[in-house]
């Protein structure tokens, strides 16, 4: 009995951290891939239909780091934050890859 409730207990531990685990995790090219985010213009990633919360945990990640760094971009360079982002968002939607979602004037549109 003593060593079934160790073995379940080991069990439910190894689910616990597997469930935690970052290599679990939603990655940006696999969201990407799937069709949950795409480009915008802006220089941000959106969300191309109703996100999981582990999409919008995402796409925040992603876009407060982003903003990160068009600030620090923008500061080295003596110019405003918008010019940076409108130039990042056309690079990015120059770089996204066939099949995935950008943000065009009418909405959503695979590359």
């Amino acid at each position: 009995m003593f060593i079934q409730k160790v073995a379940f207990v080991a069990l439910a531990l190894t689910i616990w951290m597997v469930a935690e685990s970052p290599l679990f995790a939603l990655s940006l090219d696999e969201a990407k891939a799937k069709g949950l985010v795409g480009e915008k213009a802006s220089g941000y990633l959106g969300a191309v239909s109703a996100p999981s919360g582990e999409v919008q945990a995402l796409i925040a990640d992603v876009n407060q780091k982003r903003r990160q760094a068009y600030e620090d971009i923008a500061r080295r360079n003596g110019t405003n934050i918008g010019a940076v982002e409108t130039l990042a968002g056309e690079k990015a939607i120059q770089n996204t890859k066939p099949g995935n979602f950008v943000e065009g004037p009418g909405g959503w549109v695979k590359k």
